[in-house]
């Protein structure tokens, strides 16, 4: 009989921190998604500001936002923390959640910034670099063009809720990894 494995601890550990931070939402009314998982304007001497930072990337704004943001994190992670380690899979995630989470400080406007797309659209465009031989693979333009022309036009021609930029910034930088990655 096969057993289960428990094969890649940084997506599966990110998994199951949003999972609990999404019931600590649940649990609190939202004020832990205040309090730990989102970004937004704040004092700069509250030492929490900069550990939302971080932490953004675990809270969720519900239950579907969750799973749409999961299933493309466990479908796609374990592939790419097989091939460049639990340690750069985590530093990507910590790189895409300080770099949005500084630039949506920096933007003008009041809003919250939580979720983990900016790390769904990073493994989207890692995976696309990942694997292929030298040179940038076609499917990694085609994506890469598909991705940022639904971006541009969803910021553009949508009023919603979603950050954009967020995923955009996301994408850039899982395909400058993973460029980098290739050149090595």
């Amino acid at each position: 009989m096969n057993k289960i494995k428990f094969n890649s601890p940084v997506v599966l550990c990110f998994a199951l921190l949003s999972a609990g931070a999404l019931a600590a939402s649940y649990l609190t009314g939202g004020r832990s998604d205040i309090l730990l998982f989102s970004v937004y304007k704040g004092s700069f001497t509250d030492p929490l500001f900069y550990v939302r930072l971080f932490t953004h990337v675990l809270g969720h704004a519900g239950i579907s936002h969750y799973c749409n943001n999961m299933i493309l994190i466990l479908l796609v992670g374990p592939l790419l923390e097989e091939k460049y380690g639990s340690g750069r899979i985590a530093g990507i995630i910590a790189t895409v959640a300080f770099i949005t989470g500084v630039v949506h400080i920096l933007l003008p406007g009041n809003t919250v910034l939580l979720g983990a797309s900016g790390v769904v659209f990073a493994f989207i465009l890692l995976s696309s670099v990942t694997g292929s031989g030298k040179g940038i693979p076609l499917t990694t333009v085609i994506v890469a063009l598909i991705y940022i022309t639904q971006q541009v036009y969803e910021g553009v021609a949508m009023a919603d809720n979603i950050s954009q930029l967020t995923h955009i910034i996301g994408g850039t930088i899982g395909a400058v990894y993973g460029l980098s990655m290739k050149r090595k």
